[in-house]
C-alpha cells in the first residue's frame, strides 16, 4: 500500500505535497462527518417537533446537512485542483475561530444584544473596514434586526 508523504514546507511559510490530492480527500471527509453530525445528533437535539404546517422545523437543515453530506462525498471520491495551505493562512482562521467562540460564549453569558454589536463591529474592524456607514450598519442595525426578528417577531430566544 502506498503512502503519501508528510507535508513539507516549501519557504515562505506554505506546505505542498507530492500527493496533495489526499488533502482534498480528508477535507471531503470532514465535510461528510460534519454533515452526518448534523443530520443525526445537532439538528434533531436543537429543533423542536411539530405535527401541523408543509414546512417543519428540521427540513431546511436536514437539507442541507444532506447537500453537506453528499457534496463532501463527491469531493472526496472525486478531488480536483490542487491545495496550497500557507501557514499564515493557517494562523488566522484559527484566531478568528477562536474569537467566534469566545464570542459565543460572551453571548451566552452577557446576551446577544450586548456582544452581538460589539462582535460585529470588532470584526468588521479586524478585516479593514474602516468606512462609517458600513460600521453602523453591520454593528448596530444588522444585530437589531436580527433581534427584533427572533424575539418579538419569531417568539424564540436569542442566547
Amino acid at each position: 500500500m502506498k503512502t503519501s508523504p508528510p507535508l513539507q514546507s516549501q519557504g515562505s511559510g506554505s506546505f505542498t505535497g507530492k500527493h496533495i490530492v489526499s488533502l482534498n480527500r480528508l477535507s471531503g471527509l470532514f465535510f461528510v462527518l460534519a454533515g452526518l453530525l448534523l443530520y443525526f445528533v445537532i439538528i434533531p437535539a436543537e429543533t423542536e417537533t411539530v405535527d401541523y404546517g408543509w414546512l417543519r422545523p428540521q427540513t431546511i437543515p436536514n437539507a442541507c446537512a444532506m447537500a453537506m453530506t453528499t457534496l463532501g462525498a463527491l469531493h472526496a471520491l472525486i478531488p480536483t485542483g490542487s491545495i496550497s495551505v500557507k501557514l499564515r493562512e493557517i494562523l488566522k482562521v484559527t484566531f478568528f475561530t477562536a474569537f467566534t467562540l469566545l464570542s459565543l460564549w460572551l453571548m451566552e453569558t452577557f446576551g446577544f444584544l450586548l456582544i452581538a454589536p460589539l462582535f460585529a463591529g470588532a470584526l468588521m474592524l479586524l478585516v479593514g473596514e474602516r468606512r462609517i456607514g458600513w460600521l453602523a450598519g453591520g454593528a448596530i442595525v444588522f444585530p437589531v434586526a436580527i433581534w427584533l426578528a427572533v424575539v418579538p417577531l419569531l417568539e424564540r430566544s436569542l442566547p
